[in-house]
């Protein structure tokens, strides 16, 4: 039994000059990236929602002056008390 060769080397054909490779120019390749302005906004938003939690329910600065008000006699007048009844009344009417 004979096998014969298929698609074998070809002994009259020349072998051909080894061609060399061109150098290939590189680029740079940068990576972007692109936040719309809703992201922008929402990033904001949540900072801000950030700082309110983190701050102190109670103001202690507001506290120590109004402390330092009512201490003083002459602080309470008619004319403040008719002030927040009038303010009082303001958010309560119906």
């Amino acid at each position: 039994m004979t096998i014969d060769r298929l698609n074998g080397i070809d002994p009259v054909k020349p072998v051909q000059p080894i061609r060399r490779a061109h150098k290939v120019e590189t680029l740079e390749k940068t990576d972007a990236v692109s936040v719309s302005k809703e992201a922008r906004v929402l990033s904001d938003a949540n900072l801000a929602l950030e700082a309110v939690r983190n701050a102190p329910d109670v103001r202690e600065d507001k506290v120590a002056e109004m402390k330092r008000k009512f201490a003083d006699p002459s602080y309470i007048d008619n004319t403040l008390l008719e002030l927040v009844a009038d303010r009082i009344l303001d958010d309560y009417k119906f």
